[in-house]
């Protein structure tokens, strides 16, 4: 017989895992391969009025739906955030992240500062947030131009919008730099990893101690 203790599961409510930065920091890349290293880690998609990208899937990237539509949400209350960024408006529906942070799964946002707000004042106890930089603005600028969506016009609008985006930097739980793209990726995870253990997300906690505590 082995005499390694069997693995303790307990049970716990699961996290809302916010990454945010300026267009082109490399939060994108970043939420990419979390997903892919992590499978209790699930992409929330949002919906959005703005059109479908070459490459995007309906469902997958992005719910594509009307602006009327979107308003309707909005009335209904049906979304956790909404924002208006560059002339589209996007936001969370609400009901499928409860359902798996109920069922101790993490979610995962790739918002903005304004949604980080609305989740604050939503779901304080479930946020955790963090705000990619980029190592210079000269970078970032290079990045937007390298990865070749939007034309010369937008990457302007996305350059002159990096310093506001910046200016919320200190209202985010962690701040990593992306100078490297691995580097930043295991900041990131080990974030994770650490909220993961907080005390108050420990459901089960309560009666695994008071288990301990009475010889079981």
């Amino acid at each position: 017989m082995s005499g390694k203790a069997p693995h303790t599961d307990i049970a716990r409510r699961g996290l809302m895992l916010v990454l945010s930065s300026p267009s082109g920091a490399g939060k994108t890349t970043i939420s990419r391969r979390l997903l892919e290293m992590d499978r209790n880690l699930h992409l929330s998609v949002s919906v959005t009025t703005r059109p479908r990208r070459p490459g995007e899937e309906d469902g997958t990237h992005y719910h594509f739906i009307s602006a009327e539509d979107f308003g309707l949400m909005v009335n209904r209350q049906e979304l956790l955030e909404h924002a208006k960024v560059f002339d589209y408006y996007y936001g969370t529906p609400k009901e499928q992240v409860e359902r798996r942070l109920l069922a101790g799964q993490d979610v995962l946002f790739d918002i903005d500062w304004q949604g980080t707000q609305q989740l604050r004042q939503r779901a304080e106890k479930d946020l955790v947030s963090v705000f990619i930089l980029p190592p210079s603005t000269r970078d970032l600028e290079k990045r937007l131009h390298t990865r070749a969506q939007d034309s010369a016009e937008v990457v302007a609008r996305r350059m002159a919008k990096a310093a506001d985006e910046i200016s919320h930097w200190a209202e985010y739980d962690y701040i990593v730099i992306n100078d490297n793209v691995d580097e930043c990726l295991g900041q990131v995870y080990a974030i994770l990893q650490a909220e993961r253990l907080k005390r108050h997300r420990g459901l089960g906690l309560v009666d695994f101690v008071k288990r301990l505590r009475e010889g079981g």
